[in-house]
Order: C-alpha cells, then sequence, then structure tokens
C-alpha cells in the first residue's frame, strides 16, 4: 500500500474557527481526512505501546499558526510519519494503527455505524450478499461471505477480498486487495461508481495450496469457477485440443479434473493486468504485465511493432518501490496541477539481476502498480513460508472465535456454465455470469517463441533473501 498526504484543506468548526486537514490517500485515492492532532494522539499511543525507539519520531508541535509554508513543511513530514509507520514491519500492521484508519476513514466519509447489506462477486458471475455493519472491516466481511457459502473457517484465509473495476465493454481491472485497515462498505460506497465491486478470489500463488481447497465442496466450486473464469476471459492460455478435453471434463461434472489438466496450462493462477508502459527492453514500450508462478511475465509490444515475452523472477529481484507524483492532465496548456486538473502517476520499478554482476532498474507505468507490487510481496510472504519449512496456514490471519454464527439458509456456490467452443466469428453475448469474465490481452497478442526476449536479458543467479532456485 502506498501513503502519501498530496494535499491539505482548510475547514471550519460548529464556532466558526478554522483548522487545517491532511488528506491521507491510499493508491492515489482519499482514504481519511485528518487534523494534526489526531495524529499526535496516534503517535503518543504507539509511543507508550511500543517505545520511543520504534515509533519514529513526529513533526514537532508549534506554539504560533502556520504559514502557508509551514503547513506545507508540516505535510511533508507528516507524509514521510504515515509512509515509515506502514513500512514498519510491527507498527504498520498493529491494531492501533489499523484501527485508528478505520476509525477516520468512516468520519471522513460521514456513514454512521448502522446495519446493512453488501453485495461480494464470485468469479462465476454470482453475487453473494451478505449482512453487515458499515464499520465492519474487511475481516469481518470475508468471515461473512464464508458464513453465507459456508466455507469452512480453516479455509477462509486461502481467500481474499478485492476492489475491482468494470469496464464498459465487461472487462474487469483489479484495483488492489483489501486490506485490514479499510471498512469494504466505506471504501465501496464512498467510491460513488457502479463500475466498482468487490470480488472473492483465492489469495496464494503456489498451486500446491489448490489440494487444500479442493477437499473441501465449497472450496473445490470456488476454485472451479475462478478457472473457468480465467478460461473465458483470456487469462489461461488453451488450445483446441486442450479446449475439447476440457470441456468434456465438464460435461462429465469432472471438477477436480479440470483443475488438474488446468494446472499444466500456461499462465494458470497468474493475475493479468491491463496494458501500461516500460521502459524495457525500450523506453515507452507498450507492455501487459502478468503476476503468478514467482514471476512478473512481459508480453511487450517494441516501437517497431515487433511483439516479445519474458519473465521476471521474484527470486532475481533484489528490491523494488512504487512512486506516485501528481501529473497535470493534458489540456493544451502548461499550467501546474490543481486539484481539478491533476491525476496521480503511479510507477513500479524494481532492481533485476539481468546477468552475472548486471543488476538494471525496470519500470513500469501503470495504476496497478500497487497491485502489483502486493503480488510480489506476496510471492515473497510465499517463497519465505516454503523456505523456512512452514505452512501457508501460519500465514493465515487468526480468526475471531464467536463472531460470527452460521446461517440456517447458507447459499450454495453454483457450477459454472460449460466453456463455450472458441470460435472467433461467433459474436460474444455480454450477460450478467460473464460481466466478471471479459478481460482480454485487448489485441496484443502472445508472441512465440521465435519471438522471446533472450533468456540473458531476463534472467540471471541471484538470489532474493538467501532464496535461490535450488530452494524453490
Amino acid at each position: 500500500m502506498h501513503f502519501s498526504i498530496p494535499e491539505t484543506e482548510v475547514c471550519s468548526e460548529e464556532n466558526g474557527s478554522t483548522y487545517v486537514a491532511y488528506n491521507i490517500h491510499v493508491n492515489g485515492v482519499l482514504h481519511c481526512r485528518v487534523r494534526y492532532r489526531q495524529l499526535l494522539g496516534l503517535h503518543e499511543q504507539m509511543k507508550k505501546e511500543y517505545g520511543s525507539n520504534v515509533v519514529p519520531s513526529f513533526p514537532p508541535k508549534k506554539i504560533f499558526t502556520l504559514t502557508p509554508a509551514e503547513v506545507e513543511q508540516r505535510r511533508e513530514q507528516l507524509e514521510k510519519y504515515m509512509q515509515a509507520v506502514r513500512q514498519h514491519p510491527l507498527l504498520g500492521s498493529s491494531e492501533m494503527f489499523n484501527s485508528f484508519l478505520r476509525k477516520a476513514q468512516q468520519e471522513t466519509q460521514q456513514i454512521p455505524t448502522e446495519e446493512v447489506t453488501l453485495d461480494i462477486w464470485l468469479s462465476s458471475g454470482q453475487k453473494v450478499t451478505v449482512n453487515i455493519l458499515t464499520s465492519d472491516q474487511t475481516e469481518d466481511v470475508l468471515d461473512a461471505v464464508a458464513t453465507k457459502l459456508d466455507l469452512p473457517d480453516d479455509l477462509v484465509g486461502y481467500f481474499s477480498l478485492f476492489l475491482v473495476r468494470e469496464g464498459v465493454d465487461g472487462s474487469l481491472t483489479f484495483v488492489r486487495k483489501l486490506q485490514d485497515f479499510e471498512l469494504p462498505y466505506v471504501s465501496i460506497t464512498s467510491l460513488q461508481s457502479p463500475e466498482f465491486h468487490i470480488v472473492l478470489r483465492k489469495s496464494y500463488w503456489d498451486m500446491a495450496y489448490d489440494g487444500d481447497v479442493m477437499d473441501n465442496r465449497v472450496g473445490l466450486n470456488l476454485l472451479y469457477g475462478q478457472t473457468v473464469s480465467d478460461i473465458e476471459r483470456g487469462w489461461i492460455l488453451v488450445t483446441k485440443e486442450q479446449h475439447r478435453q476440457l470441456k468434456s471434463l465438464q460435461e462429465k461434472g469432472s471438477k477436480k479434473e479440470f483443475i488438474h489438466l488446468c494446472q499444466t496450462l500456461k499462465y494458470y493462477g497468474y493475475i493479468k493486468f491491463d496494458p501500461c508502459i516500460t521502459d524495457f527492453p525500450e523506453k515507452d514500450c507498450q507492455v501487459i504485465v502478468s503476476a503468478g508462478n514467482n514471476e512478473l511475465n512481459f508480453h511487450v509490444k517494441l516501437p517497431n511493432e515487433q511483439m516479445k515475452e519474458g519473465s521476471f523472477k521474484v527470486t532475481r529481484m533484489r528490491c523494488w518501490r512504487v512512486t506516485s507524483s501528481q501529473v497535470p492532465i493534458s489540456n493544451g496548456t502548461n499550467n501546474p496541477c490543481s486539484s481539478a486538473k491533476c491525476e496521480v502517476k503511479l510507477e513500479l520499478a524494481f532492481e533485476y539481476l539481468m546477468s552475472k554482476d548486471r543488476l538494471q532498474w525496470v519500470t513500469i507505468t501503470s495504476q496497478q502498480a500497487i497491485m502489483m507490487s502486493i503480488c510480489l510481496q506476496s510471492m515473497v510472504d510465499e517463497l519465505m513460508v516454503k523456505k523456512s519449512g512452514g505452512s501457508i496456514k501460519k500465514m493465515l490471519r487468526k480468526r475471531h472465535n464467536g463472531t460470527i454464527h452460521r446461517s440456517d439458509s447458507q447459499q450454495a456456490v453454483k457450477s459454472p456454465p460449460l466453456l463455450d467452443s472458441p470460435d472467433p466469428n461467433r459474436e460474444q453475448v455480454v450477460k450478467l455470469s460473464t460481466k466478471l469474465n471479459s478481460v482480454s490481452l485487448r489485441g496484443i497478442s502472445a508472441s512465440n517463441s521465435a519471438n522471446d526476449i533472450s533468456s540473458d536479458d531476463f534472467h540471471g543467479n541471484y538470489a532474493f533473501e538467501g532464496i535461490g532456485d535450488d530452494d524453490l
């Protein structure tokens, strides 16, 4: 998650006095609006709980009213403070920090605590409606969905809630994974747009964990529906013969065998991102980025229209970073950014060992840069657990006992419709069940092996934090 405080506002109190509010953005979107004294109160609480030597330094108080220059200085200092806290392994994941952000989010959006219904979409296109409180955090909503579907407690952690945006053509863009510091109902409501949805999807990368999920009927149906969806939207590459085999298994109701066959296909379990721009292998190249199998896969369109494909292994990335900047929207003028004429530019950059003793930075300019970063981090987390001899279950969050009760009217997870036979001349019919299943490569086709970027350009022998190829 990328925290920033790009702007301040002068707000009025009921008695007519004014104060400066600091707008905290997450991934370039306003999350909450807070005062200096609120952040100071959080700082004092964290110092008391964790000690002054752990908590970052906080911008000092001022006796007199701040000048505009001093307000700007404080904004920059508070931004660095919030980023330092979020990046701290202890503070950033603490309930104290997360609860502060949840409360501030709810207060900023002025949404009272009350009972509401919230729609959660499955990959199959089904919609699950759950009864929650507006103040329920992400974990609570995930629990409510699991209860409605009758998904066992020990499998809930294998899934996560994702915020997605549906395009006018039915395409689907993954915006981010919902975090512990936000309230899903408030997050989706504050966007004030029907194109945004919350989707349930598996949250792990190693297909070895599919076995745990498929041992349960509900888990099997969820994974099966997601796999069918990924094939329909073109995320998993399928030949005509493989398509015939899959349709045969589908007609027989052989869901496990269907998934096992899909596990052998290219890009199984990957998340595909919208077309964006990269500086590799040349500046301003169009690229389709996919995340999966402990790598970022590139389908690059070079300036000469030539197509290239290659992969960057997470085990060969020394580090990565996400940066954001305010850039003016092109309007034919050279005016600087203003709140009405400015947009956030996000970039993911990673340092990669291209060959022995040769590190190089690769940059991706994409509004999904944060989501890409989250994917990389979760891959590393899984690899570290595997290297230590642990289990993914050790990564799963602790369950809240007694907070959720099973409903007598649990919703069944239905099987998705049969795969349609591939026919490029057939006009696709857009229906509800396909709205979440129609992301495509948008005209940039996969390259063949003859056009692949050479392995010398993409691969090296670097090990990330002690994880080498022999450990995978």
